[in-house]
């Protein structure tokens, strides 16, 4: 049998299908990163997927280059971020056609990151050697994966060091952050690639030490970049476990009120009380009169709430998903500035938006908080904040580590049930810890609630999906690691130089 490939020649089956092995691999490949990521923890995938496609792109056309970029990609955030639908369609009552377009098309926008960095391989870089290899690919995929972490509101999910959690690897962490970690991995990936495509000893010695200096590099970093500021404060985190499919029901307000004032009386008497993102199923103007018993109690037996809330505006045109704190300084809110696009805004057309109104989609948007806010003052503590998704920002979240002595993460998961997407989460605020050197408290409605300790250690962690009060300890921490100091501009200024040398090399030899 025969077919036609584009206006080529007609080709046999077996021949099309031969053609096409690549691209599978690639996409194969590009999945299997997704398993380097938490629950699975396969962590050398990280490692081997990418040089996989690093392998597949020698010898490749840009346009080839380009495809079989994209397909690594796509199949890296098809598997990875599946669970997209759950929240678009199951939760969010979305139908089926638009939860898998809006997934699609940020498969497709993933993948064009990487059609884009192998097109540049393959029409800029040396073709062989080291320089290919060991620095202009490293360089030029790091800086795509920081490109996409910022770019159009920025989507930083599945880089590939959030998958070190577990390993000495993350020592770097401190020094250089989440994308210093991507860069030792990328290093090892064309360590490897090199050593099957050279034959010169003096070529793989090279390939060897590249691979193996990272892992030498992390144990002598294993350090304490702070230093204790305070005596341990005791936490409680209140873990209601509402279902997402009920908690915003009218008929349930009261019932979720009740259970977390249950769980609050339950935990009066330690210093910080912290609840989940948007805990309570109501305007905060709307729960003043709660909140206000619910503050008197707290304070009457010596501790401090902090809590997810939305609030409106005073003038009711602005709504803000936001953390309050009632302590010993009063009533001080954090409103979040990384908001979820399709999710908190929507960044469509006026017509579409009238479209979604007679859908009876979510349509509506908050308003972005602040690029800088002061931290969050309880129960001793100096809370840096963040908002579900907002952990993801590692540089911004450095901005607040000056005044803050520990982080605070109030989240609702239960938006992808039962998924990966939490265990993704989770190692990512993992990640925010061991970076900042500091005890991060996190709150979430139906897990994970935890505590993380300065190394990314879980200190404490609540069951899933049971309500539950969680108790631990934290010892408020001051100091700032390098990354603190410096946030990605040092890491990404390197990689920016090492592709520019890259590049420049292979100028050099076509001239």
């Amino acid at each position: 049998m025969w077919c036609r490939l584009t206006n080529g020649p007609r080709v046999t089956r077996a021949e099309a299908a031969r053609r096409s092995l690549p691209f599978v691999a690639a996409t194969a490949a590009g999945a299997a990163v997704a398993l380097a990521f938490a629950p699975f923890g396969l962590w050398p995938l990280a490692i081997l997927g990418p040089a996989a496609l690093m392998a597949l792109w020698d010898g490749a056309t840009p346009r080839r280059a380009a495809a079989l970029g994209f397909c690594f990609n796509a199949g890296t955030f098809a598997a990875g971020t599946y669970w997209l639908y759950i929240s678009i369609h199951i939760f969010g009552a979305a139908p089926l056609w638009v939860a898998f377009l809006l997934m699609l098309g940020l498969v497709a926008i993933m993948g064009g990151y990487h059609a884009l960095l192998g097109y540049a391989v393959a029409r800029w870089l040396p073709a062989r050697g080291a320089w290919r290899w060991l620095v202009g690919i490293p360089a030029a995929w790091l800086l795509v994966e920081w490109l996409r972490g910022w770019l159009l509101s920025g989507f930083s999910w599945l880089s590939l060091g959030y998958s070190q959690t577990d390993t000495w690897l993350a020592r770097l962490a401190p020094v250089g952050g989440v994308y210093l970690l991507s860069a030792a991995l990328l290093v090892c990936a064309g360590a490897l690639v090199m050593l099957v495509r050279t034959r010169g000893v003096r070529a793989r010695v090279i390939a060897a030490l590249a691979f193996g200096l990272p892992w030498a590099l992390a144990p002598a970093l294993d350090r304490d970049w702070t230093a204790p500021s305070g005596p341990p404060v005791q936490v409680a985190v209140l873990q209601g476990a509402i279902p997402q499919d009920i908690k915003w029901l009218e008929t349930n307000r009261d019932t979720t009120l009740t259970l977390y004032a249950k769980l609050t009386r339950e935990a009066l008497g330690t210093p910080l009380i912290v609840m989940p993102e948007s805990a309570l199923p109501d305007l905060a103007n709307n729960l003043a009169p709660f909140l206000g018993r619910l503050y008197s109690e707290a304070s009457a037996h010596g501790s401090a709430l902090v809590l997810g809330l939305v609030r409106a505006s005073d003038d009711g045109r602005d709504f803000y998903n936001s953390v309050v704190a009632l302590g010993e300084h009063g009533v001080m809110w954090y409103d979040k500035y990384h908001l979820v696009p399709f999710a908190e805004f929507f960044p469509v057309p006026k017509f579409v938006r009238r479209w979604l109104r007679l859908m009876s989609l979510p349509y509506s948007d908050f308003t972005r908080g602040r690029a800088v806010q002061p931290p969050l003052r309880a129960a001793g503590l100096s809370l840096a904040a963040g908002i579900c998704y907002e952990d993801a920002y590692g540089s911004t979240l450095a901005r607040a580590l000056p005044r803050a002595d520990a982080l605070v993460n109030v989240t609702n998961d239960a938006w992808f049930g039962h998924s990966t997407a939490r265990y993704q989460h989770f190692q990512i605020a993992r990640m925010r810890a061991i970076e900042s050197d500091r005890f991060m408290v996190r709150a979430a409605n139906d897990g994970i609630s935890a505590v993380v300790g300065p190394r990314g250690e879980v200190v404490a962690e609540a069951p899933e999906y049971q309500a539950t009060v969680l108790r631990a300890s934290i010892t408020p921490r001051r100091g700032l690691p390098p990354y603190a100091r410096v946030g990605n501009w040092a890491v990404v200024s390197l990689a920016a130089a090492a592709l520019a040398a890259a590049i420049l090399t292979q100028s050099r030899r076509k001239a």
